[in-house]
C-alpha cells in the first residue's frame, strides 16, 4: 500500500507542477506593435529598409515602382508613387501579388498637395487623386522585374514575394511608411 501512495502522490504531484507551468506560460505568438517599426522607401536606391522603433535596422529589401521617372504622384492613371508619409491601414493575400499592405494613401497631406497642384495647373483640372496604394510581391514566378529594378505597377511598391511574406508576418497594420525620392 505505501508504494502505492508514494506513485498517486508523485502522480499528483506532477499534474500539480504541471499544471502551474501551464497557467504562467503563453503559447501565443506575440504580435508587434504599430510602432514597434517603421518603414523607410527610397525611390532612387530602389530600396525599402526596415527598422525597430529605437532606430535600429532590421533589413532592406529591393523594391520597384511604376513610372521610371520615380516622380511624386500627381494624379489617377500617372504609374506614379507617392511621397510621403503614410500608414500601413489593413493587409491581406492578394490573388495576384501574394500578400499586400494597403497605405492610408490619399491622406490629408496628400489631398493637400493634389489641390494645389491643380490649382496651379499641374494637374488636368478633371484629374481624381487615385488611391489603393500598397507594398506588394510580383506576379507568380516574376521576381526577375525586381532584380531588374524593372518599375511595373500603377504606383505601388513592389518585392520579391518570400521578401513580402516576411514582411507580412512581421509588421502590423499600423507600420509608418515613409517614401523619399
Amino acid at each position: 500500500m505505501s508504494n502505492y501512495n508514494t506513485n498517486m502522490k508523485t502522480f499528483i504531484s506532477s499534474i500539480l507542477l504541471g499544471l502551474i507551468f501551464l497557467s504562467n506560460v503563453s503559447f501565443k505568438r506575440p504580435y508587434a506593435n504599430a510602432d514597434d517599426y517603421y518603414v523607410v522607401i527610397t525611390k532612387s536606391k530602389y530600396e525599402m529598409a526596415i527598422y525597430q522603433s529605437n532606430g535600429t535596422w532590421v533589413a532592406t529589401y529591393p523594391v520597384v515602382f511604376g513610372n521610371k521617372d520615380l516622380g511624386d504622384k500627381l494624379y489617377e492613371g500617372d504609374r506614379r508613387t507617392p511621397e510621403g508619409t503614410f500608414h500601413i491601414v489593413s493587409k491581406r493575400a492578394h490573388p495576384k501579388w501574394c500578400d499586400f499592405f494597403q497605405l492610408d494613401y490619399p491622406n490629408q497631406l496628400s489631398i493637400q498637395k493634389f489641390n494645389e497642384r491643380k490649382a496651379k495647373g499641374i494637374i488636368p483640372y478633371n484629374a481624381k487623386i487615385g488611391g489603393a496604394i500598397g507594398i506588394h510581391g510580383t506576379w507568380p514566378n516574376e521576381d526577375f522585374a525586381v532584380d531588374g529594378m524593372q518599375n511595373w505597377t500603377m504606383g505601388c511598391i513592389s518585392t520579391k514575394n518570400d521578401y513580402i511574406k516576411e514582411l507580412y508576418a512581421t509588421l502590423p497594420v499600423g507600420t509608418k511608411v515613409t517614401i523619399n525620392r
